[in-house]
């Protein structure tokens, strides 16, 4: 029926009613705070293009994930900032490695929170890529390609060491072709088969990277990663991405980044069953902290409007730098 019998602000007109009506929530329970690990003693690093965020040695970490835990956020992703780089990136993958020393600390510390390792080489290796470089020339030229296959045994080395260390979830961002299925195996092997892996499945050749990028210290020395990233203007591939990695054993799978692929989150799920998480990156975090930093925006209500947004979508988790924020402004409406 139509006006003015159907009148659909009845149901807007007090805080009451629309609480009741309300269709998407958001709740701590859905935060993943990311942390970047470094080397060396007292550090606690302020990262210039992301504020509010810092890189700690392991010494300053408690007090950090102590507040992450007293917040009530169940969930961290461990990124690390090693002291030594090299061609295969063997800070990844060695036992002592400083993801590895994090997750082994955290752990310890606070047992109910769930620890997540990024595995990944870009951060790790002297080149900045994903993957391992193949050097090859072409006309007179030397040309540096990544290896997709060779760089599998690394990823799956990485991955291992983190489970060894304690760590709950293995979450690949490197896009390498069959990194899940390489990922999987070695860890059922290793017997660690109860580990979940959380699949960076489309994951995006984005601009909204950069701040990342100074904080991992995991800026290309050459080229860019487009070979092995999406395409943005692609949206029908991230079906094969996400379907390629449920064949092979994902538990999880992802869309990064978040806010200008609202669309690929949601045609995610529409067509698969695995719990979705939304990567809310470091360019739409620091974009959000510089418009409030002048007084532009409300921070607050454009981080829960943005955050909720994502949700509605149909993202289950956000990973996002807002999330300690986010869960003090839930506990104080």
């Amino acid at each position: 029926m139509a006006f003015p019998t159907t009148r659909l602000r009845r149901l807007r007109k007090t805080a009451g009613i629309r609480n009741m009506v309300r269709e998407t929530s958001l709740s701590v329970h859905d935060l993943i705070m990311p942390i970047f690990v470094t080397h060396g003693t007292n550090v606690m690093e302020p990262i210039t293009s992301m504020p509010d965020v810092y890189h700690f040695s392991l010494d300053n970490l408690n007090d950090e994930v102590d507040r992450i835990a007293a917040l009530g956020i169940p969930a961290i992703i461990l990124f690390g900032v090693p002291d030594h780089k090299d061609a295969t990136g063997s800070s990844a993958y060695d036992h002592n490695g400083i993801v590895q020393q994090a997750t082994r600390q955290v752990k310890a510390r606070h047992p109910e929170l769930v620890v997540i390792a990024d595995t990944c080489l870009c951060q790790f290796t002297d080149h900045g890529h994903c993957g391992v470089v193949h050097v090859h020339e072409v006309n007179g030229h030397q040309i540096g390609e990544v290896d997709n296959d060779a760089s599998l045994a690394y990823l799956t080395q990485a991955a291992v060491a983190q489970a060894e260390a304690g760590a709950d979830i293995i979450a690949p961002s490197n896009m390498m072709d069959g990194f899940v299925h390489a990922i999987r195996a070695g860890l059922d092997e290793a017997g660690y088969q109860d580990v979940p892996i959380m699949s960076y499945s489309v994951k995006y050749a984005s601009a909204f990277y950069g701040p990342f990028r100074d904080a991992a210290h995991s800026t290309p020395q050459f080229g860019d990663r487009k070979a092995y990233q999406m395409d943005p203007a692609n949206v029908r591939e991230a079906l094969r991405e996400a379907e390629a990695d449920v064949v092979e054993g994902a538990d999880m799978l992802m869309v990064k980044p978040a806010l200008a692929y609202m669309d690929v989150l949601r045609l995610l799920k529409d067509q698969f069953d695995l719990p979705l998480v939304a990567y809310n990156v470091s360019g739409e975090y620091s974009m959000v902290k510089a418009a409030a930093a002048q007084g532009w925006i409300n921070e607050k209500e454009i981080v829960s409007e943005m955050l909720l947004g994502m949700k509605r979508a149909g993202a289950d988790l956000i990973i996002t730098y807002f999330a300690k924020d986010m869960a003090e402004w839930l506990q104080k409406p």
